[in-house]
């Protein structure tokens, strides 16, 4: 007998590096775009502000999608660094100091998650944030200037990644390496199981 399907999926991110990690696991959620100004949000830490962004971001989706069975999944990453909370850089000066800080050295990618499941008439919840170690090749400044002229850095929270050109710059990740694309599998199927859906239920062909 087939198992029986979840409810509806939505991530509430444009982020097309989430949204492989979760459909090469089997997950092949809707997107819908949050519209939160992240400018606006404060905390007195990083692993807080990446949990109140993920919540934010998953809260304005829930209240965009008809009312239905539905999980939306909302995250927030950024890269804190010497304890500065490090998300996509303003500019390329801002991505070449941050990355001659950052080479030969550690710092921890904090992903928040925030689930929100609405099925039989009620509305309930589930948080939590994954961190990975990241710890960054020496890079010399010739090879910090080629990988800023590709563009990739300005694209993602920490000026880096591990799943296109930055991959050769990261020596050790210590934790969950998707959890540094932007979602924690893992710690999305725990989250899943709180609110009684099984991970395999939202496996689509």
């Amino acid at each position: 007998m087939a198992a029986e399907q979840g409810p509806r999926l939505i991530l509430a991110s444009a982020s097309p590096a989430r949204q492989q990690v979760l459909r090469q696991a089997g997950l092949h959620p809707d997107v819908v775009v949050s519209q939160v100004d992240e400018s606006g949000f404060t905390a007195p830490d990083v692993i807080s502000l990446v949990a109140v962004l993920a919540e934010a971001k998953a809260t304005d989706v829930l209240a965009q999608v008809p009312d239905e069975d539905v999980l939306v999944v909302g995250c927030d990453s950024l890269l804190e660094f010497a304890g500065e909370p490090f998300g996509k850089p303003a500019d390329l000066d801002q991505a070449k100091q941050r990355w001659l800080r950052m080479r030969g050295a550690s710092g921890q990618l904090h992903t928040g998650h925030h689930v929100w499941y609405r099925h039989d008439g009620r509305i309930e919840r589930a948080s939590s944030v994954a961190t990975t170690e990241v710890i960054f090749a020496n890079l010399d400044e010739a090879e910090i200037d080629a990988y800023l002229a590709t563009g990739e850095p300005l694209k993602v929270a920490g000026g880096f990644t591990i799943d296109g050109l930055g991959g050769a710059y990261v020596t050790t990740l210590c934790g969950d390496p998707h959890n540094v694309v932007g979602i924690s599998l893992p710690l999305l199927r725990r989250l899943l199981s709180e609110l009684g859906v099984p991970w395999h239920s939202l496996w689509r062909s």
